[in-house]
This record gives C-alpha cells, sequence and structure tokens, in this order.
C-alpha cells in the first residue's frame, strides 16, 4: 500500500479536500468512500460527506478521539494489523447496500481494507484515502481498477 492505487493529491488539507470536492462535483460517484480517520474527519470538516466511512479511531496507529458524523449506522469489525478478515468483506459489501451513510469501525486496523472497499464498490464510486506525509490517493473504481486489487489480494493470499 505504500504506492498509490490511484491519483496522489499532495499538499495540505486545504488543498487536497478542495481538489477532491472539485473532483466530486465533476464525477459524480456512485459512491463515496473515505479510509482512515484523519482523511475522513478532514473532508466531513470541509463539506464533503462520504457514503461509507471506515475508520479504527487512530491516525498513524495512535489511538483519537472517535470522528463526529452523524451515520445511518455503525458496523463493527474486529480486523487485526495486516490483515483482511473474511468477515470484512461481508460487512463492506453489505454497507454498498445500505442508504444514507454508514460507518465501518474497526478494532485493529483498517489500511489494507481499501482494498476491500475498491472490490466491492459500484463502478463509479470513488475510494479515498490519506498517503502520510504526502496527501490523499483518489481512487476511481473501474473494472481495470478491480482487477488489480484482484490481482494484489491474489498475491497476498499466496504469500500467507
Amino acid at each position: 500500500m505504500k504506492a498509490p492505487l490511484g491519483l496522489l493529491i499532495r499538499g495540505s488539507s486545504d488543498y487536497t479536500t478542495e481538489r477532491l470536492a472539485e473532483i466530486i462535483n465533476e464525477v459524480n460517484p456512485s459512491k463515496l468512500v473515505s479510509v482512515g480517520d484523519k482523511i475522513s474527519e478532514t473532508i466531513i470538516e470541509k463539506g464533503v460527506y462520504p457514503d461509507i466511512l471506515i475508520v479504527d479511531n487512530k491516525a498513524m496507529r495512535r489511538p483519537i478521539e472517535p470522528i463526529l458524523v452523524d451515520a445511518d449506522r455503525t458496523f463493527h469489525l474486529k480486523n487485526p494489523a495486516g490483515t483482511i478478515v473474511d468477515e470484512a468483506w461481508q460487512i463492506i459489501e453489505e454497507a454498498f447496500k445500505q442508504k444514507g451513510r454508514t460507518r465501518i469501525l474497526v478494532e485493529g486496523e483498517e489500511d489494507l481494507l481499501t482494498l476491500v472497499a475498491i472490490s466491492c464498490a459500484p463502478r463509479g464510486s470513488i475510494v479515498v484515502y490519506g498517503q502520510p506525509n504526502e496527501g490523499i490517493v483518489l481512487t476511481r473504481v473501474t473494472e481495470d481498477m478491480q482487477e488489480i486489487i484482484r490481482q494484489i489480494i491474489g498475491e497476498m493470499r499466496s504469500q500467507s
């Protein structure tokens, strides 16, 4: 996950969020997903509201105050660091079926769940996550991107 899975928008949180909002207005994604506490909090503070946010109440692996956001439902998921548990697929797929805003609160780590979100998202969605010390990554969900994600996950499974 060191290499961005999409467009890396470098800059301050003000700039990256402003650019994200512009792209969202241009593209009008079917769903907007944010993965990570800091990116979720930053975009919400700037008036960009994800349909699904995947958070673990940590930033850079340190505990932080939970994000204040109205969610229509919250799913809870145990996902240890460096893994993707089977239940993650079920919960994220279910989140995409919901109307309104859904929060997935992860006990453990949410980083690799970006792969699941991209894989499960309807085409035309946008998944956004933070790239530490650089900016944010905006991933447009396309058939080609989902195939790349399937290959990455396949490689991860063959190594475990």
